[in-house]
């Protein structure tokens, strides 16, 4: 059984010719996948500060969105 050997260097050529062809290819999708784990971690960040905040009741929260203040 014959087996393959590679240069470690040309290995690493390869993979990185490969990822930049694939990020150019499909820009959209890595731009998509960005503004998701951006949106995720505002989100994670928006919980925490929502948890350490006092509760309010509702009426006031609508009150609030229906500029009653």
């Amino acid at each position: 059984m014959a087996t393959a050997t590679i240069d470690e260097e040309k290995l690493k050529d390869l993979l990185k010719s490969a990822l930049i062809e694939a990020l150019t290819e499909h820009r959209d999708l890595v731009q998509d996948i960005v503004e998701e784990a951006m949106e995720d971690i505002a989100l994670a960040h928006a919980i925490e500060q929502g948890l350490r905040s006092k509760a309010v009741s509702r009426n006031e929260v609508f009150a609030i969105l229906e500029g009653e203040q």
